[in-house]
């Protein structure tokens, strides 16, 4: 089938069809709508290659994540797929590794497939890589920061938010031990979340001793490692946060692997709130951090930055909020009045212990 055919169909010349297919904004919404119905009934696929060397645009956003390993980010490709697809772009995806060297050969391949802008969602990039995709002078999306030049935007987290929440939970229970595990510090995101528990806690008049304050990698692996230091003081905190919900996860099996519980002996919270996060055991207590507004946020970025009618194409900054979801891994401090009322009452009659 031909774009004639469609043409034909749809009762519209030639000219309307290719400008439907374009999703020009000055096409008539109604003779957009009988052109994309004519397409599904036809059964034409629209060549993409053609397209791109007549209107010089590929049609093509790039999205460029740390890892695919890490549940968090499948979750905001799939995300991000979803609504560039639905507004006629096709997705170029790749994965750093958070290695710098991975992350400039995949920079030179999306420039070389002529994408139409970049969102760089890695929650942290070496800046002299940065300075080669500014130097292209194409839009690109960061998140946290970036530079401050025309075809630059930025999607904020506002981590502090989510963060106080969590502290502010943790000592309404009554927690006053709270230790935190930070992700790796070279990245932008690590030192905010790090920062801003230290400054929540500063804010409820609580400190952290230096050894409560322990660097992780964002891994399982790197969770339980930094657990196991944890577990290794004098004396245990009764509470930790984590920078990452994969984190948290590790956190959950190292204790597993000893005599104190979640969320009994510790309580537990993690950031991100992936979908895994619920099915733990216990349930996690954690920071969303939205896939969906994060993902919504950068294509709108970058759609801002390529499309010259959009009507945010001025506006350089998108924000992300984050707020606490209490789930089962917190609980009152071991040792307290209302930890011990409860784990009797847990263990009353007809309970069973874990």
């Amino acid at each position: 089938m031909s774009i004639r055919d469609v043409a034909s169909r749809a009762g519209v010349s030639i000219a309307t069809v290719s400008r439907a297919v374009n999703r020009i904004p000055t096409v008539d919404p109604e003779l957009a709508a009988r052109v994309w119905r004519a397409i599904e009934e036809v059964g034409y696929l629209p060549n993409t290659q053609a397209r791109a060397l007549v209107s010089g645009r590929s049609h093509m956003l790039g999205l460029i994540v740390s890892e695919i390993t890490n549940p968090f980010f499948p979750e905001l490709v799939q995300e991000f797929e979803n609504l560039a697809v639905a507004q006629g772009y096709e997705v170029l995806i790749g994965s750093t590794n958070y290695s710098p060297e991975r992350t400039a050969s995949l920079i030179r391949r999306m420039l070389q497939r002529n994408v139409d802008g970049v969102a760089v969602m890695t929650f942290g990039i070496e800046e002299d890589l940065v300075q080669k995709l500014v130097e292209r002078e194409f839009p690109l999306v960061f998140v946290d920061a970036g530079p401050d030049l025309p075809n630059i935007r930025v999607v904020k987290v506002n981590y502090g938010e989510g963060i106080r929440q969590g502290v502010q939970h943790l000592a309404a229970l009554g927690h006053r031990s709270i230790a935190f595990i930070s992700g790796p510090l070279r990245l932008r995101s690590a030192v905010a979340r790090r920062d801003a528990f230290l400054k929540s806690m500063a804010e409820l008049g609580l400190t952290a001793p230096a050894e409560h304050i322990v660097e992780g990698d964002h891994t399982m692996e790197g969770g339980m490692a930094a657990m196991e230091r944890l577990i290794a003081l004098a004396e245990l905190p009764t509470a930790v946060l984590c920078s990452n919900d994969m984190t948290a996860i590790g956190v959950l099996h190292a204790l597993y692997k000893t005599t104190h519980t979640v969320p009994q002996d510790i309580s537990v919270v993690g950031f991100d709130d992936i979908h895994l996060a619920q099915f733990m055991l216990p349930p996690l207590t954690t920071v969303q951090m939205s896939c969906k507004d994060l993902a919504e946020a950068a294509v709108e970025a970058l759609r801002a930055g390529i499309e010259r009618e959009h009507p945010r194409a001025a506006k350089k900054e998108w924000h992300i909020s984050t707020r606490l979801v209490v789930r089962q891994s917190t609980a009152f401090p071991r040792g307290t009045l209302p930890a011990l009322v409860e784990r009797a009452a847990s263990n009353g009659p007809g309970k069973r212990s874990y």
